[in-house]
């Protein structure tokens, strides 16, 4: 597992989440995370790096087989993983979807090919973010059509929010999200209607997990106000969070 210390303006598996599903929260959390580090972190080569990603979806494909052989990388990770994904009966293809697009990001900043058209971004978005919610939601045992198309446009929202708090580091590596023939100001605008299109799917998700929820878009819009004010690389102080707290009591 990652020993890489990693900052989040977005909760993970807080106290907010149920008790009984924090394992398994965090588990997938470990396991994108995880992915992420191999596609981004140190100095490797493109090659290496999607070697090591291959090597990672060969565990995952065998992680909760009868005959599974324990991972030489990841062998915690991968243990707690395929237990989970067994309790919960979890849909593989989410995982292979996050894969995809860490597979991507590689090959794009190899080849230092950015986004042509927002919809080219939304389609990483579609295999890089919204598996997220859509796991969560199969986790909470919530499946319609609706919830899970609101959860769609929060998880891209957050997504497109990372990136543009991240531009600078990201275009210090070589890579570039921001669509062709697009401002920053519009695509702030864009994620901000994104999220207020999903931001309904709080308000009927009952429980920890429906505050769990309004605690994700309130922070969301409250990095985009930051974003908004131009400020670089936003992080939510006390006073912040405190704000966050509040509009999420409102909405």
């Amino acid at each position: 597992m990652s020993s890489i210390d990693h900052y989040e303006n977005f909760p993970v598996a807080s106290w907010l989440c149920p008790v009984h599903l924090r394992p398994a929260v965090t588990a997938l959390y470990h396991f994108a995370r995880t992915a992420d580090d191999i596609a981004d972190e140190g100095d490797a080569s493109a090659e290496h790096r999607l070697l090591e990603l291959a090597q990672y979806r060969a565990d995952l494909l065998t992680c909760t087989t009868e005959a599974a052989t324990q991972s030489e990388r990841w062998p915690a990770l991968f243990k707690v993983l395929g237990r989970v994904i067994t309790l919960h009966q979890l849909p593989l293809q989410a995982l292979h979807d996050l894969l995809d697009a860490f597979e991507q990001d590689v090959r794009f900043t190899r080849l230092g090919q950015g986004y042509g058209s927002r919809a080219e971004l939304l389609d990483y978005c579609r295999r890089s973010a919204n598996p997220v919610g859509r796991l969560m939601l199969h986790l909470y045992g919530v499946t319609d059509a609706l919830s899970l198309a609101q959860s769609d446009a929060i998880c891209t929202a957050l997504q497109l929010i990372n990136f543009w708090q991240d531009r600078q580091q990201d275009l210090s590596r070589g890579r570039d999200y921001l669509p062709q023939g697009h401002t920053l100001a519009q695509e702030l605008t864009f994620a901000r209607q994104l999220m207020m299109q999903g931001a309904a799917l709080a308000k009927r998700i009952p429980g920890r997990a429906g505050w769990e929820l309004r605690a994700v878009v309130q922070g969301g819009l409250c990095i985009l106000d930051k974003l908004d004010a131009q400020q670089l690389r936003p992080r939510l102080s006390r006073l912040d969070l405190a704000r966050v707290a509040w509009r999420s009591l409102r909405m």
